[in-house]
């Protein structure tokens, strides 16, 4: 509350929303507003501390407005936290590394890298720029690794400065001295040294294994980044052949694996086919003969209900395989085409010429097109094909239907083939709350669903190395089963230009010598560690003098992590399986979940999409309250509709909120002392305040519960009708009656009650309204106002008086301007005689405000009459005379 030894009180001619970002942001950098101050923190108990766990946005391209939507949520709750009195650590990081920053290079620079290139000191990229992206794949300018890594650090970093920009302008509540990137060199270590301990403890494996693989980006991937999507086909009816020459049909989508097969799958129940299994048969054009077996997971109600097992089709067939120990013949290679290799189980058979002249090296399409003629030549293709739209997996960021192909790569156990281990990090999950709540249940629901461990290696360039190099024999074959490790205290490391303890770099790739694994872990493997790398977790060499072990010991497990939905499978379940591991905990108490944004067709927006629409505009035509608002208005977890009319409802209220609190801060003479709560002794005062008591209790139990939404709703709801009703009611005695005088006592209530709700609900609105309500503040109080005390029930509660009186005296105000308005009259003109007619204790509640409501509406003719239910009646009207 403002008192005589306040600052005059400096408010602006025309206050405006314009320009607050440019005028405040420099400010909040400049006195460093929202940095963490260590030293108070490690004196504060455990529960005065709130730590973020913030998502590092990967750094390609440009935000879009799914950003803003999730980040001002979770700066809206970090704030509240701030202002009750806690120490925020709200660090902020880059994910750098990974395929969407590659992807973008490509387009960028019109290059793609090639690992068999050396490295040119002289490159220079063929474009730069918009230009890059009409750049087809084909022809991009093959480099090699060190130079496209360059052009990967180059660009990311541009990129993070517009990210930071862009943030920063958001008003994002972050500490700018804690950032990281996914790619730097602490990073590296954190991520290596995680992985080392955990293949030290036997949670990461290497395997040779059938599994997805994107044959644009030639790289695995892994289950979490699956996405199915419709993609035409048809469906090909295929006779299989007895020993007793009749025939089997099944149904496929791919007889272009034909080739492949190495099994017929019943279901055991199957009544149909009860009397096939275990028997054999031979496979049409190939005559390559294949057992009949049961399994559970054939569909008998699907097609044919008889099924092919190929190496590999899908993921049933690796399932058969597995379960059924099944053989491998692969024919699709990594490049998507299919093996120039003639097969051991086609040679010296019917197919063998049909195979090398018609199906070797072509594409997976073309190879398809070859069978399927060859099929209705035989007379073995039932029918014809069949229509169909089919359900194709899909890595979530590329183009074409994942194949799946058997190499080697790194895994970590994650409880897809581990039942016990699923049950343990369900009970993680446990220890978290989830808001909403219902949330938890995706997470339940992606464990309990797992198939497989968790890929964490991808063939690519950009990205954290394993710290990994392995022998070769003297025949110069690479022997995988004893990997050369790195000490911890070497991290991070480059194996592809360091060299493993005791050997020399003249044993690179030499018969006897050792090589490096050139992988590099999937993205998720590095940001699952974000936790560990923003709070100081040790790592043996602190390549950036940023081990923190006390700091890490105080704030983790950390208190928040927010995040979108879509990432709970990925993100957030990575993070909880590397906290598992590496600490026996859950990583964070809580988690908030926001939804997406969509587009006009309620599709999510994605930058990979292309339906994403980037910020930057917004913000500079609405101003930046006016999207936080929008932001905030909506419910944790619930997807929303990009929606311009809620922006400029947003701006609105930012500048009204300038405009009511230039009121509230200038009536009365110059100079004069603004009383405190004692002051606030009027009936409609007091009402105002313990409406305003009870917005408080409100929005502070909506905000310990996670619903920043719901504590915007009630606050903006009594704002507004502090401003259309309160205001215009005390208006005048507020001035000191200038149409007929009041007690001076009455007037300083009105100037210390609207003082006082202009304190409170400036703090209310700080956490959406982050410019204007500082702005406001900067008029007459000092220091910042998201460093100012949340505000409590306790501090109103004396002046706090009954409530319901402004409800029916703006109940009656509210009748006389529709009285006026129903007369096509101003609300300038004067009543001359009106009744109010209601409960006598409603109309008890209106006695006490009459003098302000006979001011307000212009009224000098009052009467009251008993109802049951409260009206207006016989209103009479004088027009204001004529203007000269």
């Amino acid at each position: 509350m403002t008192d005589a030894s306040t600052p005059a009180i400096q408010v602006p001619d025309k206050p405006t929303v314009d320009g607050l970002e440019d005028k405040w942001g420099q400010v909040w950098r400049e006195q460093d507003t929202y940095a963490f101050d260590r030293e108070r923190a490690m004196q504060l108990p455990r529960e005065q501390i709130f730590a973020v766990d913030t998502p590092p946005p990967t750094a390609s391209g440009a935000l879009h407005l799914g950003h803003v939507f999730g980040y001002t949520q979770a700066d809206c709750l970090a704030r509240y936290h701030r202002m009750t009195g806690k120490e925020v650590f709200y660090p902020i990081g880059w994910d750098d590394n990974g395929l969407p920053t590659e992807r973008r290079v490509q387009n960028y620079y019109g290059v793609r890298g090639d690992a068999t290139l050396p490295y040119d000191p002289d490159f220079t990229p063929p474009t730069e720029g918009a230009e890059g992206k009409s750049v087809k794949a084909a022809d991009q300018k093959p480099v090699g690794r060190a130079n496209f890594i360059e052009l990967c650090e180059k660009l990311t970093a541009i990129d993070e400065v517009a990210f930071e920009d862009t943030f920063r302008r958001l008003g994002l509540s972050i500490d700018w001295n804690v950032q990281y990137r996914t790619i730097d060199d602490r990073s590296r270590a954190v991520a290596q040294q995680a992985f080392l301990r955990n293949l030290a403890r036997g949670e990461a494996y290497q395997a040779e294994a059938p599994g997805l693989w994107d044959v644009t980006f030639q790289t695995a991937v892994a289950q979490a980044e699956l996405e199915a999507r419709d993609y035409p086909g048809a469906f090909h009816k295929v006779s299989f052949h007895k020993p007793d020459g009749s025939t089997v049909e099944i149904e496929t989508t791919r007889p272009e694996l034909i080739p492949a097969v190495v099994a017929l799958i019943a279901h055991p129940d199957d009544e149909r086919y009860q009397p096939l299994i275990g028997s054999t048969v031979t496979s049409p054009l190939f005559g390559v003969e294949i057992p009949v077996l049961a399994h559970p997971a054939a569909e008998p109600d699907k097609g044919a209900g008889i099924a092919m097992c190929c190496t590999f089709g899908d993921l049933t067939d690796v399932q058969w395989w597995r379960e059924l120990q099944l053989p491998i013949r692969s024919i699709i290679t990594r490049n998507g085409r299919i093996t120039g290799d003639l097969p051991e189980w086609i040679a010296g058979g019917p197919g063998e010429q049909l195979y090398t002249e018609e199906l070797a090296t072509k594409t997976v399409h073309s190879a398809r097109e070859a069978i399927v003629a060859a099929l209705r030549e035989s007379g073995d293709l039932v029918g014809e094909p069949v229509k169909t739209q089919r359900k194709a997996n899909f890595f979530e960021k590329g183009d074409k239907p994942l194949e799946i192909v058997t190499s080697r790569q790194w895994y970590i156990r994650n409880g897809g083939r581990s039942e016990q281990l699923r049950d343990d990090l369900v009970a993680r999950g446990q220890e978290i709350d989830f808001h909403p709540t219902f949330m938890r249940s995706r997470y339940t629901n992606w464990i309990t669903g797992l198939n497989g461990d968790w890929l964490i290696s991808r063939q690519r360039f950009f990205g954290v190395q394993f710290p990994v190099w392995y022998r070769l024999d003297e025949q110069g074959e690479v022997v995988h089963d004893d990997p050369l490790l790195a000490e911890e205290s070497r991290l991070p490391v480059d194996p592809t230009s360091e060299v493993p303890d005791g050997y020399t770099e003249e044993q690179r790739d030499q018969p006897g010598g050792f090589t490096a694994d050139t992988d590099i872990m999937d993205t998720w493997a590095t940001s699952s560690l974000s936790p560990q790398i923003a709070a100081g977790w040790p790592v043996a060499a602190d390549p950036l003098g940023k081990n923190d072990p006390e700091l890490f010991a105080k704030i983790f497990p950390m208190n928040m992590r927010p995040q979108g939905h879509d990432i709970i499978r990925t993100w957030l379940f990575a993070t909880v399986v590397r906290a598992h591991y590496e600490h026996g905990s859950a990583p964070w108490t809580d988690a908030y979940i926001n939804g997406w944004i969509l587009d006009p067709d309620r599709k999510k927006m994605s930058k990979s999409k292309g339906n994403a629409t980037t910020p930057s505009d917004m913000l500079e035509a609405n101003g930046t309250d006016a999207v936080r608002y929008w932001a905030a208005i909506a419910r944790p977890g619930t997807d929303t509709v990009d929606d311009p009319q809620q922006i400029k409802i947003g701006r609105r209220l930012a500048m009204k909120l300038l405009n009511a609190s230039k009121f509230a801060l200038t009536m009365g003479t110059e100079g004069e002392p603004v009383g405190g709560v004692e002051a606030i002794t009027e009936p409609l005062d007091r009402a105002m305040i313990a409406g305003l008591a009870q917005v408080v209790e409100q929005a502070t139990r909506a905000y310990e519960a996670w619903d920043y939404a719901r504590a915007l709703d009630v606050t903006e709801t009594f704002f507004w009708t502090f401003c259309d009703d309160y205001i215009e009611l005390v208006k005048d005695r507020a001035y000191g009656g200038r149409d007929n005088p009041v007690a001076p006592e009455a007037a300083a209530s009105a100037r210390a009650a609207l003082r006082l709700a202009l304190d409170v609900q400036l703090r209310l609105l700080a956490p959406v309204l982050c410019y204007s309500a500082e702005e406001v503040w900067s008029w007459f109080k000092q220091g910042s106002v998201h460093k100012a005390a949340w505000p409590s029930v306790d501090e109103l509660s004396s002046a706090a008086g009954d409530s319901a009186v402004l409800d029916a005296v703006g109940a009656a105000l509210a009748g006389v301007r529709k009285a006026k308005s129903d007369a096509k009259l101003g609300m300038r003109a004067e009543v001359s005689s009106i009744t109010f007619a209601g409960p006598a204790e409603t109309l008890d509640r209106v006695r006490s405000g009459e003098a302000d409501l006979r001011a307000a509406g212009k009224v000098t003719g009052l009467a009251y009459a008993d109802a049951d239910a409260f009206e207006v009646r016989d209103a009479q009207l004088i027009p204001p005379p004529p203007k000269s």
